[in-house]
């Protein structure tokens, strides 16, 4: 027999007091305890859904994207832009950017985190993305001397970049930044 059901309003509060000391405190200070008395609830109740500390972490960098990544259809060129626009959104959600901060700080004393980040977050899109340009070179709508990874770095780089200087991503970001890359072709005029 089971016992009760699993609140998932616990689970959500568990996530948000994990991902609030993980940004505030660092992985030092998101300890088990510590998210349990910010969640309410009971050491108990937080090794139940969470082994342990890096179960957690790996848990609140696996909740990040809330936003799926969009199916491969449509254009090379608009293969890529749904792919920069979810990305923009993704950004956009709470405090995604400083989160990612808070893994590359804890770098040389946890990599694992960043590795967990690499592996579920920006590998995929990245993966996407470069077989979009990919797509678009053998097309021919991309010169076929186009460094597929340098452009894959330029464009998401570019998201980081904006952030840094600006404070925030305007929303026709990844329109903008495409279109630098990646102009549309004109319609022939003759």
């Amino acid at each position: 027999m089971g016992g009760r059901p699993r609140d998932p309003g616990l689970d959500a509060r568990i996530l948000a007091a994990a991902e609030q000391r993980l940004r505030e405190h660092g992985y030092a200070g998101m300890s088990i305890e510590a998210v349990a008395v910010a969640a309410g609830t009971s050491v108990p109740s937080v090794r139940r859904r969470y082994r342990d500390r890096p179960a957690l972490a790996a848990a609140v960098i696996d909740a990040w994207r809330a936003e799926p990544l969009p199916p491969p259809r449509g254009s090379p060129r608009g293969r890529a832009l749904a792919v920069l626009e979810n990305f923009r959104r993704n950004l956009a959600l709470g405090d995604s950017m400083p989160l990612l901060g808070t893994l590359l700080a804890e770098e040389g004393r946890h990599p694992e985190l960043i590795e967990r980040f690499r592996t579920h977050l920006a590998r995929p899109r990245r993966a996407m993305l470069a077989d979009a340009i990919g797509d678009g070179v053998r097309e021919g709508e991309l010169p076929r001397d186009t460094e597929v990874d340098a452009v894959v770095n330029m464009l998401i780089g570019s998201f980081y970049a904006c952030y840094i200087a600006r404070g925030a991503i305007p929303r026709d970001w990844a329109a903008r930044v495409l279109g630098q890359a990646w102009p549309r072709a004109e319609p022939d005029s003759g």
